[in-house]
């Protein structure tokens, strides 16, 4: 059995991302420009009571600033929702991955720390697991039409070029991959298929796909080569205007938008529901929504 078979599923997965920065969920374009939207525990227990498949909790500073700050959220979290959880942001130690977990999460998600050393991916695939290793890609296309790897939320380049990153990963037992177009990200100008269709290629495990999740059509196509969708703006702004009312914590970053309580009309927005219709209708393989 080759590295990732047995990890291989036809059923597709749709998976709320949540950027954490302090006590609040946020979303910027381009993992910059971050707005306060509310509390990422009543967002999450939304999205969980309305069909989320799993659950991806990012802490969008933490490596910036060398901390991971989001254990009180998981551990509050983990008791409302019971689906599986995905932390990032952070985790650069054996410690840090095993204080996550057992704070409630159920995976964790590497990116800096790996790019640094990628023998940290053998070690924790060895100790807690594979299934239990995400890898994380931020990737931006060059002006040579290649896609290479950047860390710290976006903001620092590797130089990696992105097929010959996901090769080696593959190799070293990661379990999972969360591909994040940063060019595309908070535009809802669609998921990026052609990075989709280079990552898959390089590949035997499983594929998120994250990045300007826009319409269902896109998504369906993306579908072709990822095994799950992480969609954040699309999502939460159509859930904002059903919980702005409940949050009243403005204790760091930029609130304006919060405190309008505006609507953001430049976002295609949809509910986890009427997407999984879409996906029934088109006899796409989901958890139906008991």
């Amino acid at each position: 059995m080759g590295v990732g078979q047995r990890f291989k599923s036809t059923m597709k997965r749709i998976i709320p991302r949540l950027d954490i920065k302090g006590p609040n969920l946020v979303k910027g374009i381009h993992l910059e420009g971050l707005r306060v939207l509310g509390s990422p525990e009543l967002f999450a227990k939304y999205y969980y009571e309305n069909g989320a498949d799993e659950i991806i909790f990012q802490d969008v500073v933490a490596s910036l600033f060398e901390r991971n700050s989001l254990h009180d959220i998981i551990s509050r979290t983990a008791k409302n929702i019971f689906i599986p959880i995905t932390v990032g942001g952070g985790i650069r130690s054996i410690k840090d991955i095993h204080d996550v977990l057992r704070a409630g999460a159920d995976k964790v998600s590497l990116n800096t720390a790996v790019v640094r050393n990628p023998a940290f991916i053998q070690k924790a695939a060895k100790m807690f697991g594979s299934s239990t290793i995400v890898v994380a890609i931020e990737t931006i296309r060059g002006v040579d039409g290649n896609y290479y790897a950047f860390i710290d939320n976006g903001r620092e380049e590797t130089g990696l070029e992105v097929t010959n990153w996901v090769k080696k990963i593959t190799s070293l037992g990661a379990g999972e991959l969360v591909v994040t177009s940063v060019d595309r990200d908070g535009t809802s100008l669609g998921l990026d298929l052609e990075l989709l269709k280079k990552v898959k290629s390089a590949t035997t495990i499983p594929v998120v796909a994250h990045g300007g999740a826009s319409d269902f059509i896109n998504i369906k196509e993306a579908f072709e080569c990822a095994d799950a969708i992480a969609i954040a703006s699309a999502l939460h702004y159509d859930c904002y205007e059903k919980l702005q009312d409940q949050y009243r914590q403005e204790t760091e970053g930029n609130t304006t938008f919060l405190k309008s309580k505006k609507t953001f009309k430049k976002v295609k927005t949809f509910s986890i529901p009427n997407l999984k219709d879409y996906l029934a209708g088109n006899n796409i393989e989901h958890r139906p929504i008991s």
